[in-house]
């Protein structure tokens, strides 16, 4: 049967509302939401390959400590960029706890190569030298990412699995850091930390149109809305 020129109109417009991008997109193209998740997956697994590298070292080497500088590099752009493609739903608590978290690693960085530099061997020896500051921004990424981990869960745009990790390494993160007991408990915390970060790099990267689906979903109800009015 032949389609009249009102259901043609009606399906062209539907053809078209499919392409558009989720609102919670940001307004971000599919190879900047690429880019964003291939940080997301890279930083987080670098970070945990150098705690791994100083574990079977027994502390702190060149390469692993410049293979650390890299990954810490990279993830105040990564928190800021999977703040941006959860947007608008995310909200601003996410904006500042995005910030906080990154703030805290550009001083991570640092302090890497203070180590470099000073020569320090392990990781106690660079608490002992840096002390109170150390400590101070590993509270502030503690908040940073309480704060973009909540906010990330009322969004629901990533995967909840992925968030909660994130959350439940953070939370490991604090209590080993009250409670004395060797690094391992705290690369055990960071490295939950980070597996829940790759989720969410691939969420991002490769699974957006799945992790996106409820929003579509919204989309193509407002777009019938609007079409029936």
């Amino acid at each position: 049967m032949g389609s009249t020129p009102h259901s043609f109109s009606q399906n062209l417009e539907g053809g078209m509302s499919e392409m558009r991008l989720p609102p919670s997109l940001g307004g971000a193209s599919m190879s900047i939401r690429r880019l964003v998740g291939l940080g997301a997956i890279v930083a987080p697994t670098l970070h945990s390959i150098t705690d791994l590298m100083e574990w079977l070292q027994g502390g702190f080497s060149p390469v692993q400590l410049w293979l650390n500088y890299f990954a810490f590099l990279l993830v105040p752009a990564v928190l800021v960029g999977l703040y941006a493609v959860q947007r608008p739903r995310i909200g601003r608590m996410g904006l500042v706890g995005s910030l906080l978290y990154g703030f805290s690693f550009i001083y991570f960085a640092h302090s890497t190569l203070h180590a470099l530099e000073a020569g320090v061997q392990t990781y106690e020896g660079l608490w002992a030298e840096l002390g109170w500051l150390y400590s101070l921004h590993g509270a502030a990424m503690i908040l940073g990412g309480v704060l973009f981990g909540s906010a990330a869960l009322k969004a629901s745009v990533f995967p909840r699995w992925t968030v909660w990790l994130f959350l439940l390494g953070l939370g490991l993160n604090l209590l080993f850091a009250v409670i004395p007991l060797a690094e391992i408990f705290q690369t055990l915390g960071t490295t939950v930390r980070n597996i829940g970060l790759v989720g969410m790099g691939f969420a991002t990267g490769g699974g957006a149109k799945l992790v996106h689906k409820d929003a579509t979903q919204q989309q193509h109800a407002a777009d019938g809305a609007s079409r029936r009015s």
